[in-house]
């Protein structure tokens, strides 16, 4: 393995010292050793990772250096634009250095989420001309390679990609923890509102823990899974799914329980639930400030009002709460929708979390002959 120090030093070396991205687990380490070593202007959490794409084109543009954009790869999807149509060649020729986490390698066990977009990693850098190599595992041999992404970008002003695969770097701690006063567990809460549901009542979960501890939910209360939609990929995009749902059934309530990180990362989705005025419809924001499941880097969520944005947007009852008696007070009284509740918990999850056991095609076809009833 590889220390992430040496990674990070290595780069600063060459005048490589902006980062930008979305937290992966296959980078926690390395993640944490930016966060703790780099300072606010110099690494950001993004959105997503097309929007770190274009913080490192605006860095580039006004210091000639090459930035980094890190990411698992699940996030090449939301990259595929801007390497297109922004730092190509073809338009704007500008370098930036992708570091992707490869989760699901072909012939390395993950989750089914991640099996796809692993046999497709390498190819979609292909097929968008994106030279790349994957990273060493000795510190000599990882040296030369990034001496040579750093001798093609400055050649040819394109993006170079290094890929990284599980157990690459050594093991770092993050030092520079963002603390809060919350009490409340997240699994706390999602039980709390999951046991407030009418039995037609459906829901739609993000991915990460919120999904996980849903499902371990349901098992321990010896309840079925078939009212779940577990989005088990597809970050971002579950209060839409849910939308997709709730309009084709309106006689009965469809919630989605969604993260911080998830409902920044496609935060315009807010606006068309609320423009689509889905009386039938309650979008729970489990609001921990961090991307828990990838190593609780940060997310802006509680820097932000987020029941203001939804109330902008046009939400019909907005709510925040932080503790679990008043959760369960304002469960008990909610308007006609679209309902916003922000539930305010604290990070972290139980250690012995397990994960589905059902598979997602089990999981679609036990949902929609639920639907059908």
């Amino acid at each position: 393995m590889i220390s992430p120090k040496f990674f990070y030093d290595t780069l600063a070396s060459y005048g490589i010292d902006f980062y930008a991205g979305v937290p992966d687990s296959l980078l926690k380490n390395l993640c944490a050793y930016i966060t703790d070593h780099a300072d606010a202007a110099h690494n950001i959490i993004a959105a997503n990772e097309g929007g770190a794409m274009g913080l490192a084109a605006g860095h580039y543009l006004a210091t000639n250096q090459i930035p980094v954009v890190y990411m698992q790869n699940s996030g090449q999807g939301n990259i595929i634009n801007p390497l297109a149509s922004l730092t190509d060649p073809d338009v704007y020729n500008i370098p930036v250095l992708l570091v992707i986490g490869w989760r699901g390698k072909p012939g390395v066990h993950d989750e089914p989420q991640h099996v796809k977009q692993g046999k497709v990693t390498t190819g979609l850098l292909n097929v968008m001309g994106i030279d790349y190599t994957v990273l060493s595992k000795e510190e000599d041999k990882a040296e030369a390679q990034i001496k040579k992404a750093v001798a093609f970008m400055q050649a040819t002003k394109q993006c170079y990609a290094i890929v990284i695969e599980k157990d690459t770097f050594d093991a770092y701690t993050l030092q520079n923890v963002e603390k809060n006063d919350l009490t409340m567990s997240r699994e706390e809460a999602i039980q709390t509102v999951a046991s407030a549901l009418g039995e037609k009542d459906a829901i739609v979960s993000t991915t990460g823990m919120i999904s996980r501890e849903l499902f371990e939910y349901r098992t321990a209360m010896n309840e079925g899974h078939e009212r779940d939609f577990l989005t088990v990929g597809s970050m971002g995009h579950a209060s839409q799914i849910a939308l997709g749902i709730a309009l084709a059934k309106q006689d009965r309530k469809v919630w989605c329980f969604d993260g911080d990180g998830a409902s920044i990362m496609h935060m315009g989705s807010m606006a068309i639930v609320a423009n689509k005025v889905p009386k039938n419809y309650v979008h729970v924001v489990f609001n921990n400030g961090a991307h828990d499941s990838v190593g609780g880097q940060p997310t802006v969520g509680l820097k932000i009002d987020l029941p203001a944005v939804a109330r902008a947007v046009g939400y019909k009852q907005v709510l925040s709460v932080d503790n679990k008696e008043e959760l369960k007070r304002q469960l008990s009284k909610l308007c006609e929708g679209p309902v916003f509740l922000e539930v305010k918990v604290k990070k972290g999850n139980r250690k012995d979390l397990g994960r589905p056991t059902t598979t997602p095609v089990q999981n679609k076809d036990a949902l929609m002959q639920f639907l059908k009833k």
